[in-house]
Order: C-alpha cells, then structure tokens, then sequence
C-alpha cells in the first residue's frame, strides 16, 4: 500500500495515518467513520493501535476481506440491518433470499467479506450529517457494488400509553432504555443526536441490548423499559405511541452479478408491485418513492 516508514509507537495520530497511507486526513477520518479502519477514541480523539494498522495493511496486500467478495461466489444472504418491511418483502416475493441482520456495520464489514449479495444500512455520517454513501464509499471501494435507495424512514421514541411521553431526547434522562447493539445504524445515530442535544448518556437507565426494529419495541410492550429509539411503523404494530425525531434513509448495497441473478431480480420486481406498496402505506413512516435509485456506484 505504501512504503513510508512505519512509526515504531503503539498509537498513530491521523496526520501519522494519512502519511503513512499517502492519502488526505479527511480520507483518514471517512474511514474511521465507516469502521473500515480499526482505531480508538477512548482519550477522546482518533488514535489508530499500531499492531492493528500493521495488520489492516497486509490484508489488504493479499487480498484479505477488502478483495475476498471478487474471488468468491456469493451465498444469497440479505446482511445488515433489521427493517420490517424488507424482511416481510422478501418473504412474501419468496425471491429464496436468506437474511442474517446484526446491525448495518456488521452488513457492510461482512458484505465486503463475500458473505452475503446485499446489505440493508441506515448509516449517518455526522461530519456531512449525510446518510450511507460516505460509510459505504470508504468501506465498500473496492467492491463491484451499487447502493440504492429503499426507503426514508421516520424514527422516533417509542412508548407506551401508560408512560408520559418525552417530547424529544433530553426527557429520556432517567428512564430505562433499550440500546440497540454497537455498530448498528441506531446506535450510531442516537449518539450523534444525543450528544447534538446535550442528552448525558451516562444518565439513562438501559434494559438488554435489542438486535431488531422489532425486539426493540417488543420489550416496551412488555413493560421491561420506558422507550426505545425505534421505527414508527413498528410503534404503530405493536399499538405503542410514537414521538418523531427523524426521517432516515436506508439502502441496499448489492453486488452487481448478483443483481442480475433471479435472487434479486424477484425481489426488486416485487417491489414494484401494488401488494408492496399497500403494505408500505399499511405500515405507516415509510416514503418509497425514491425505491431503487442509484445513490453511489463502485
């Protein structure tokens, strides 16, 4: 990648970083961002562990997980994250789609590993306060990709009728909370609010992490937490109440062979069909009118 001598301490600078990589700081700070770079904020700036860069760097020399996806077929996996109306779109076109969603990081990390055609995320980028395109054209490079629009989704606080409702993010101090995991596109983005609104995190009280839309709003339901940082059309399944806070946009990475493969193919027909677009309207907090617009090309 380079052959600028490498630092001999544990912690590179951003400066050290781009040196070393010969690209812009700016570039260093995208891929911290997107988590395609391992590093740490723990002193309450970018620090990036040597051993790691070290390692980072040789993957990418021989063709580690950056270039695995070009060499290997692709298993017909949906990856990233849970949305309610794409797990029921697939189901109901029965495209033949399997679907593993463990937060939109983890989808776009193990999409660029070859391990599934597609990735469901929903990521914000508080430096341009844009959606998706910066993580995934920092991560995803190197991939013979598209990103498309499914949908703007609107995301709020959801509560039960019982419970006074906060009228935004600051009222949640001292209540129990459902944290979604690390890496999720929820998780990334309730902290960027959260610290945009002056809301001390280390002020909630949190129940046990959700992995779902779904999970999420299930155990405020279920009495074992005040709110959740959920979808509306969720809230309005599980006959909760609901305080908008934001309209996010989530989208598809997909591999461009696979896109042309009957997998795929049948479920952006079924997209296009009335039954998808009542479903949609039944839910509630969905506008998809941009559905399969190109936002970022490989």
């Amino acid at each position: 990648m380079t052959d600028t001598a490498f630092p001999d301490h544990e912690f590179l600078t951003v400066k050290e970083l781009a040196e070393l990589l010969r690209v812009k700081e700016r570039k260093v700070y995208d891929l911290a961002a997107s988590g395609a770079v391992p590093c740490s904020r723990a002193t309450g700036k970018l620090l990036f562990p040597s051993d790691d860069i070290r390692a980072w760097i040789e993957r990418a020399k021989s063709g580690g997980p950056g270039t695995a996806a070009e060499h290997t077929e692709r298993p017909p996996i949906m990856l990233g994250s849970h949305d309610p109306l794409l797990d029921w779109a697939i189901r109901r076109s029965r495209c033949g789609l399997a679907t593993f969603h463990d937060g939109s990081m983890d989808g776009l990390e193990r999409f660029g590993q070859g391990e599934g055609v597609a990735a469901g995320l929903h990521i914000h980028d508080e430096l341009t306060d844009s959606w998706n395109a910066p993580a995934v054209s920092s991560a995803a490079a190197g991939q013979n990709a598209v990103l498309v629009n499914f949908a703007i989704r609107r995301r709020g606080l959801v509560v039960r009728s019982d419970v006074p409702a906060p009228s935004g993010l600051c009222d949640l101090a001292g209540r129990r909370i459902v944290p979604r995991q690390p890496g999720s596109g929820t998780d990334t983005l309730f902290r960027n609010l959260a610290a945009r609104e002056g809301l001390d995190r280390s002020s909630l009280d949190v129940a046990e992490v959700a992995r779902t839309e779904d999970e999420a709003v299930e155990t405020v339901r279920r009495g074992e937490a005040d709110a959740a940082f959920g979808l509306e059309a969720v809230a309005k399944s599980y006959g909760l109440d609901f305080v908008p806070i934001v309209e996010e946009e989530f989208a598809l990475i997909v591999d461009r062979k696979a896109w042309f493969e009957p997998p795929m193919q049948t479920l952006m027909t079924f997209f296009a069909s009335d039954a998808f677009r009542a479903r949609a309207e039944a839910y509630g907090g969905y506008d998809i009118t941009g559905l399969g617009a190109v936002v970022w090309n490989a």
